[in-house]
């Protein structure tokens, strides 16, 4: 929950100020329907999905202040756990009541994966609201109503969540957030009921940074949504997604790297990571 039980969010530690500069928010602070949506696009706006430090071979450290370190002074980017755990202090400071969850990312496929994904579910006014700001390209633009049968149209995307029956006959399964493509409802992931907690969040980022499974391990990854276009750099290939549903993919030269994670991505990078991601590029196979 928020800050009533000790602020196990570290919504007392976050320089909330320093944050809320970071992403351009400049509006109310208070636990309002308005101000949730209002910090979520600002959020994903400022905040790239990246996983710098596991490719370059770095520990991702999850303590609020290495997070507010990275993310808000030096103005890098995050993986899941990381955004949403800043995210999760900000809410905290501000007042607003919620909890953790993990979801089973599927992103099309039928085989059952770990419950790794990690967001919010914010209570407001009795309803309950669903708030991912850490799941790249794919990912909402704003909160959204967490209940059977939404469908919101974000900015020319097309989200929605569906209730699957559970394992046994009659018993309710869980809620799976779509995204409409062109060939109709894309499966992103199936939403958990548990109740998570930070601990949770240290589990979760070890195996998704240093599990040899681990789609985030041995490559490039770096994902930002936007209204009008999604990008992805998946090592060499740069990808453009268009809300008509239409797609166009590039190889990127080691040369205009540094400026496309800078300009397209809004990455801060020091010399010493651009120099160690140019050499890594140089060397990394076509996509």
């Amino acid at each position: 929950m928020g800050g009533s039980i000790g602020s196990v969010w570290g919504g007392d530690r976050l320089d909330l100020d320093a944050y809320l500069a970071r992403i351009g928010y400049w509006g109310e602070r208070e636990p309002t329907l308005e101000v949730l949506r209002a910090l979520h696009a600002a959020h994903i706006a400022a905040l790239t999905f990246e996983n710098l430090e596991v490719v370059l071979g770095r520990p991702v450290r999850l303590d609020l202040e290495s997070l507010q370190a990275k993310m808000v002074r030096r103005r890098r980017g995050g993986t899941c756990c990381e955004q949403t755990l800043l995210y999760a202090a900000a809410l905290d400071a501000i007042g607003f009541a919620f909890t953790a969850t993990a979801s089973r990312v599927r992103l099309g496929e039928e085989r059952i994966r770990p419950a790794t994904h990690m967001s919010l579910r914010v209570e407001l006014d009795g309803e309950d609201w669903f708030t991912d700001v850490g799941f790249g390209a794919e990912g909402l633009l704003e909160p959204l109503r967490l209940r059977d049968g939404e469908v919101v149209r974000q900015s020319g995307w097309t989200y929605g969540l569906r209730r699957e029956e559970g394992p046994t006959p009659g018993a309710a399964g869980p809620l799976v957030l779509r995204r409409l493509r062109r060939d109709g409802w894309f499966d992103l992931y199936a939403i958990g009921t548990e109740p998570r907690f930070p601990v949770d969040f240290t589990v979760t980022s070890h195996f998704t940074s240093t599990h040899p499974r681990s789609p985030f391990r041995g490559k490039l990854l770096v994902q930002k949504p936007a209204a009008g276009q999604r990008l992805v750099l998946r090592d060499t290939e740069l990808t453009r997604l268009l809300p008509d549903f239409t797609e166009e993919s590039r190889r990127v030269s080691a040369g205009e790297l540094p400026g496309l994670l800078s300009g397209e991505f809004g990455l801060a990078l020091d010399a010493e990571d651009t120099a160690a991601l140019v050499a890594r590029h140089e060397a990394a196979p076509a996509s």
